[in-house]
């Protein structure tokens, strides 16, 4: 008869701990469906993270060409000025109209630069505000992943709190078992013995 109820109990331990065992196998899969959704989601935003870097490359390898291709009709200019005879003197009616032109012409160069760079400027604000979102977003993605893990962990410790006090309660009913067994016994064999 104890043989029988400690069996039954150690079964019941058993099964209990494969219970367990089955909700930790159960806890680390969602745990690695939660990084895998994670990966997954990350993935999009680095890809567009490295082409919006390559964008801005290309753009200021163009914008540096470019500026080179100015200098270098800069430099042709100043050595066909330099290397060829000098002109005869222009009438001064022609004169007049370059001296005029040439504060114009100087006016209007920064201005012409400017238009060049500001696409490229805009452009670089545009390429900042998108980084600045994604790391927004990664950020919230990060926390989001943070409470999950807390939410679990906490979930983990119930658990485990819960088969602890499972585990006390089997115990409490064993000794409770045992204590009556004893008792009968007991009784019965002082029975038996008065009987004689």
């Amino acid at each position: 008869m104890l043989l029988l109820l400690l069996l039954l109990l150690l079964l019941l331990l058993l099964l209990l701990l494969l219970l367990l065992l089955l909700l930790l196998l159960l806890l680390l899969l969602l745990l690695l469906l939660l990084l895998l959704l994670l990966l997954l989601l990350l993935l999009p935003l680095l890809l567009l993270l490295l082409l919006l870097l390559l964008l801005l490359l290309l753009l200021l390898l163009l914008l540096l060409l470019l500026l080179l291709l100015l200098l270098l009709v800069l430099l042709l200019l100043v050595l066909l000025l330099v290397l060829l005879p000098p002109p005869p003197p222009p009438p001064p009616r022609l004169l007049l109209l370059l001296l005029l032109l040439l504060p114009l012409l100087l006016l209007l160069l920064p201005l012409l630069l400017l238009l060049l760079l500001l696409p490229l400027l805009l452009l670089l604000l545009l390429l900042l505000l998108l980084l600045l979102l994604l790391l927004l977003l990664l950020l919230l993605l990060l926390l989001l992943l943070l409470l999950l893990l807390l939410l679990l962990l906490l979930l983990l410790l119930l658990l485990l709190l819960q088969l602890l006090l499972l585990l006390l309660l089997l115990l409490l009913l064993l000794l409770l078992l045992l204590l009556l067994l004893l008792l009968h016994h007991h009784y019965h064999h002082h029975h038996h013995h008065h009987s004689q």
